[in-house]
C-alpha cells in the first residue's frame, strides 16, 4: 500500500514552479499510488463550484483525472482556500471530499485527517469568516462573479497571511495548539491525525498517539508518504 498526502500547495499560475513540480510528481505517480491524500489549500483560492472554470485550474485537473485513471484513489479535505470542491473533484475525478476533515482506515490504522484552520476554537473572527464563505448566499455569490474578481480578492487576502506566518515565535505556538486540538482525537480512538494549514513540518508523538503537520509545497516541497505501514515526512528534491 503507498499513499501520499499533500497540503498548502497555493497554486496560481501553471508556470509557477511549484505548480510545475506537482504536475511532474503527479505525473511520475501513475499507476504507482494507490491513495492520494490533498489536505486543502491546493489552490491559491478555488472559486467555488463553477461549470467554467479559470484556465490556470485546468492543468492540475488534467494530471489528477489521468492520476486517478491509472487507479489511484483520491481523497481531499477543504482547506480555508479551497471549498465547493463538489462537481469538479468528487464528480470528475471521483474523490471522496471531506468539507470539515474525516476519519480514515489504512491497513488498519484509524487516520483523522484535518486540513487545520478548525484547531484554534478561540479565533473567532476566522471561524464566522469561514461560516460566512461557506454559507449559500456567499457561495452563489462567489459563483457568479468574474473569476479575475474573485482572483484578486484572494490574493489580497493571502497577502496579509503570509505576514501572519512570520511572526516571531510561532513554532512553539503552533505546537502547543496542535497538540491541544490533536490529543481529544487521538485520545476517541484515532492512531494518528494528519494535518496541513500551518506550512510547518511537524512531528509529535502525543500520549495517545501520533501528530504529524505537513509543511507546505510553496518553498518547502513537503509531502508526507506511506509505504506498507510506515510514515515519512519528507521533502521532494526539487530543481527550479
Amino acid at each position: 500500500m503507498r499513499a501520499l498526502f499533500l497540503a498548502d500547495a497555493h497554486l496560481r499560475r501553471p508556470t509557477d514552479a511549484n505548480y510545475r513540480a506537482l504536475l511532474d510528481l503527479l505525473d511520475k505517480q501513475c499507476g504507482r499510488l494507490d491513495l492520494l491524500v490533498l489536505l486543502g489549500d491546493l489552490f491559491e483560492f478555488w472559486a467555488g463550484d463553477r461549470k467554467v472554470l479559470h484556465a490556470s485550474y485546468q492543468p492540475l485537473l488534467a494530471a489528477l483525472e489521468r492520476l486517478t485513471g491509472s487507479g489511484t484513489r483520491l481523497i481531499c479535505v477543504e482547506g480555508n482556500h479551497d471549498f465547493d470542491l463538489g462537481r469538479h473533484f468528487r464528480d470528475r475525478l471521483g474523490a471522496r471530499v471531506l468539507a470539515d476533515g474525516g476519519s480514515i482506515e489504512l491497513d488498519g490504522q484509524q487516520v483523522f485527517l484535518a486540513h487545520g484552520d478548525l484547531a484554534n476554537p478561540d479565533d473567532r473572527g476566522y471561524l464566522l469568516l469561514r461560516r460566512l464563505l461557506r454559507s449559500a448566499p456567499l457561495r452563489l455569490l462567489i459563483r457568479h462573479l468574474p473569476i479575475d474578481l474573485v482572483l484578486a480578492i484572494a490574493m489580497h487576502s493571502s497577502r496579509q497571511s503570509r505576514a501572519r506566518r512570520n511572526e516571531r515565535g510561532r513554532q512553539e505556538r503552533v505546537r502547543r495548539l496542535l497538540t491541544a486540538y490533536a490529543d481529544p482525537i487521538l485520545a476517541a480512538g484515532h492512531d494518528l491525525v494528519v494535518t496541513g494549514h500551518f506550512h510547518l513540518p511537524l512531528r509529535l508523538q502525543l500520549p495517545h498517539g501520533e501528530l504529524i503537520a505537513l509543511g507546505d509545497w510553496i518553498a518547502q516541497y513537503s509531502f508526507l508518504s506511506y509505504t506498507d505501514g510506515r510514515f515519512e515526512l519528507q521533502r521532494a528534491d526539487i530543481q527550479t
